[in-house]
């Protein structure tokens, strides 16, 4: 039995992290994919929410659970026995910034081991970040994220007003 862990912030889990979390499930007995609560950057949604969201987008796949965890990533693997951290690439860039994670991880766990899956073709652009700012600004995020995600951004940025400074717009508003 191989145990594998998909560990991401979620901030808003996306199609793209579903896709990489259901083919993982296809080639692990179990995936946890865990939230993590206190990256170094600006987040939208709490932890809270982001588990909850994540836990819906999921909940379809037998083999996943949805935990939240903070600290070293390969800690959390330790501790959860998992012998493998899932991650996604996109686009050449991730590739440079995955690949100095892995050997840090490496480092400090020779004993994980880390697979990149290559996501598909249609969520090659996007991410987090894109869904946050077009949501922001009203765009339509329909097939980029689960119903329920949509409903929660859609009230968030109600919430928040026109002059919400949480998401910085970086070149959709251009």
């Amino acid at each position: 039995m191989i145990r594998a862990l998909f560990p991401g912030t979620f901030d808003p889990v996306h199609m793209g992290h579903i896709d990489i979390a259901e083919r993982a499930a296809k080639l692990f007995s179990k995936l946890t994919v865990a939230v993590y609560d206190k990256p170094l950057k600006s987040l939208l949604l709490s932890p809270e929410e982001r588990l909850y969201l994540t836990r819906e987008s999921l909940k379809h796949i037998e083999n996943i659970e949805v935990t939240g965890y903070s600290g070293l990533t390969v800690e959390y693997a330790r501790k959860i026995n998992a012998q493998v951290i899932v991650r996604g690439l996109r686009v050449f860039s991730d590739f440079e910034h995955e690949f100095r994670m892995t050997l840090a991880n490496h480092h400090l766990a020779p004993d994980i081991e880390v697979v990149a899956f290559i996501t598909s073709d249609r969520y090659t652009f996007l991410s987090s970040t894109t869904v946050r700012e077009i949501a922001s600004l009203g765009g339509n995020i329909e097939g980029m994220v689960p119903k329920i995600v949509q409903e929660v951004l859609r009230k968030r940025f109600f919430e928040l007003g026109e002059n919400q400074t949480i998401v910085p717009l970086n070149y959709l508003r251009d």
